[in-house]
């Protein structure tokens, strides 16, 4: 029997039973099967001829996402010469943020072979109960108005979960009924807080919730961000390879790992060059450079989510009961807690979405999109390699994906092109990510 190597802790297809490893990275037998080990590399050479096999039984990775995003940075460079512009890059930084955060929680219930519709509003919920938190005539502190809202998008998400496990109604219906719900609550929230909102829309009078999009760091400061990601990634790649090797898998050789890393290395600097130039019209005023603060949070939640997903028992959990759900539960995996728990996390990063939303327009509005946003949450994972049939994805690839919708969001609107530009720009992106997660599935099938 042989396998394909996996870099998430994903199960292993095997004529029906699976395979799920643990953290060290040993295989836990699963309906009586388990998984035989890859074989080890040795050399660029065999590991790349592994890695063709890969693509070509549908397993890509990050390649499509990345190699779209760089197209599409082309094109709207050639398009719109100020798309690579400091000002530009530091706004799109912004845009990018609460895209990516939504699109991270969308991929904990899409690993499950699950939707979330109503994640849109959940966030426009967590947003407006923040602001209007700090808004009022006594103010809560703003540590506590965060985690209140945050608490307040957890426990929708719980219900919402408790309601597909306990009822066995599908979770589309159940988040669409949410969808419909939740929008309805957001508009009686602000018709409950007239005394904060001015015409439908209470803005943020908060400094530290305005800083998190709005307010960049340091100069030097980005340096040591930059420095420690680049640590931190490095050393998260290579532990990583010796676990695998030691475990009989496939790893990198150390070649492509250095190669991995220095061009991570390379684009952060880049970006950081670019950011800390004075993006100020008039420097008599002042300076205006440093690279958000927000691209920290991104990476801190980046952190985060890939521990939880690849390093701990629920993560573990989560892509077997989206790999395959009969086989976890006769491994003694409880189906309904996983999913429960992985809608109150989606529920969770949907708070940050909206706070990071909040901060980033510097108010909330009762007629928030959360339709059309909950559309760029599954894009954004679809778009970074995370199937729609569960099990089967990572969150970097997510944070890709939800980076490429933020692109698109970015460049069209340079262009002059509008809403509908923005549509259906999204649109054929989404399609060619369906289309190869279908011949993805297909390839799987056929081997």
């Amino acid at each position: 029997m042989t396998s394909t190597e996996n870099q998430e802790p994903t199960t292993e297809r095997a004529g029906g039973p699976v395979a799920v490893a643990d953290s060290a990275g040993e295989p836990i037998v699963v309906a009586g099967t388990v998984t035989s080990p890859d074989l080890l590399v040795n050399s660029l050479g065999e590991y790349a001829r592994l890695w063709l096999r890969r693509v070509r039984s549908g397993d890509s990775g990050a390649l499509p996402v990345v190699i779209g995003l760089i197209v599409l940075v082309i094109y709207f460079q050639v398009s719109q010469s100020a798309f690579l512009s400091a000002d530009n890059i530091a706004n799109l930084m912004g845009q990018a943020g609460w895209i990516i955060t939504i699109a991270m929680a969308q991929v904990f219930v899409l690993l499950l072979g699950e939707i979330d519709l109503s994640v849109g509003f959940n966030a426009a919920i967590g947003g407006t109960v923040t602001l209007w938190a700090v808004s009022i005539t006594h103010p809560w502190p703003t540590w506590l108005a965060i985690v209140v809202g945050l608490l307040v998008c957890a426990a929708i998400a719980a219900i919402q979960g408790l309601i597909i496990v306990w009822l066995k109604i599908p979770s589309f219906v159940v988040t669409l009924a949410g969808l419909l719900g939740l929008n309805g609550v957001l508009i009686w929230l602000f018709d409950a807080s007239r005394s904060v909102s001015v015409g439908g829309t209470i803005a943020n009078h908060d400094s530290f919730i305005n800083a998190i999009v709005n307010e960049n760091m340091p100069p030097v400061v980005g340096w040591i961000v930059l420095i420690a990601a680049v640590v931190l990634g490095g050393s998260f790649m290579i532990v990583r390879d010796r676990r695998r090797v030691a475990n009989g898998l496939v790893a990198p050789p150390l070649g492509v790992t250095l190669l991995k890393l220095g061009t991570m290395t390379v684009i952060g600097a880049a970006l950081v060059v670019v950011l800390n130039v004075n993006r100020a019209a008039n420097t008599a005023f002042g300076t205006l450079e440093g690279v958000p603060w927000v691209v920290v949070v991104v990476l801190a939640l980046l952190l985060a989510s890939t521990v939880l997903l690849m390093r701990t028992k629920f993560g573990r959990y989560i892509y077997a009961v989206g790999g395959n759900a009969e086989a976890a539960r006769r491994a003694g995996i409880s189906l309904n807690r996983t999913r429960v728990l992985a809608f109150t996390v989606a529920g969770l990063f949907a708070g940050i979405t909206g706070i990071l939303y909040a901060s980033y327009l510097g108010s909330m509005s009762e007629n928030f999109p959360g339709g059309q946003y909950v559309l760029y949450s599954v894009a954004g994972g679809v778009i970074g390699g995370v199937s729609l049939f569960g099990g089967r994805g990572r969150m970097l690839g997510a944070v890709l994906g939800g980076f490429v919708v933020a692109v698109i969001y970015n460049g069209v609107d340079l262009l002059g092109l509008g809403a509908a530009g923005q549509y259906i720009w999204t649109a054929l992106v989404l399609l060619a990510a369906v289309l190869l997660d279908a011949l993805a599935r297909r390839g799987s099938t056929v081997r």
